[in-house]
């Protein structure tokens, strides 16, 4: 057979998922969503992949915003932000807390209602522990969690998921030391591979489909541990070359 099914992955949208309101348990409805216990819906190694939308929701992330009113929208993005990188018109580029560096700190004025605005969560690898402690405790099911967020990328159009929180899996796999295809030593390879689940992850939840969640089969169990985004995928300032 020409295709390699032992390296497959399968991405399902997670559908059922009712609105979401400050207070909820995200972990609970997604165990909801995908029981009960042994419905096979969700299996011992799958990821479980969430957007920050329904956690920052959830966790009362949201503050009041007037759309039309680009002073306080401004001010609402510095608030958010440690520094400001750059400004063009509307536009900042910021770095959060979380040593994030995106748009705007992160603040998001859709799928939220009118004259609100949605920040990121306080600790995002935090929300994704819970949620995962709450899949093991409802559904019998060990899983990883991501929680993923839409960012930019220098020099390159268009945007992508991102990881923004993790728990049992891999945020970034190092190849450094093993061999390539041609028996070459990778001396810099470092895969961010909670990243490519959450893009991967996107394209079956879409941006305007109330698809929130969705699960990725197929990931290798060496990728199943604990693991950071703020440990393992953000660049200090010290080692980056543009700021």
């Amino acid at each position: 057979m020409p295709l390699d099914e032992s390296r497959a992955l399968h991405a399902y949208g997670v559908l059922g998922l009712a609105e979401v309101r400050p207070g909820d348990d995200v972990g609970a409805l997604l165990a909801d969503a995908l029981g009960p216990p042994g419905s096979g819906l969700l299996r011992p190694g799958d990821v479980v992949v969430v957007t920050q939308k329904i956690v920052s929701k959830a966790e009362g992330r949201l503050v009041p915003v007037d759309h039309d009113d680009p002073a306080q929208k401004r001010a609402l993005v510095e608030e958010e932000s440690v520094r400001v990188l750059r400004r063009r018109g509307e536009l900042l580029i910021t770095e959060t807390a979380h040593g994030f560096v995106c748009a705007n700190a992160g603040v998001d004025l859709s799928n939220v209602g009118d004259g609100w605005a949605a920040l990121l969560p306080v600790d995002p690898d935090r929300s994704a522990r819970r949620i995962r402690a709450t899949l093991r405790r409802r559904l019998s099911v060990s899983v990883g969690v991501v929680v993923s967020d839409t960012f930019g990328r220098p020099w390159r159009q268009g945007v992508t998921d991102v990881a923004i929180g993790v728990s049992g899996i891999a945020a970034v796999v190092d190849l450094r030391g093993t061999t390539d295809a041609t028996g070459r030593e990778l001396v810099a390879t470092q895969v961010c591979v909670a990243d490519e689940l959450a893009a991967a992850a996107e394209l079956v939840m879409g941006k305007d489909r109330a698809i929130p969640a969705a699960v990725i089969r197929g990931v290798p169990r060496a990728w199943l541990r604990d693991s950071s985004v703020r440990e393992e995928i953000v660049r200090g300032s010290a080692e980056d070359l543009f700021r």
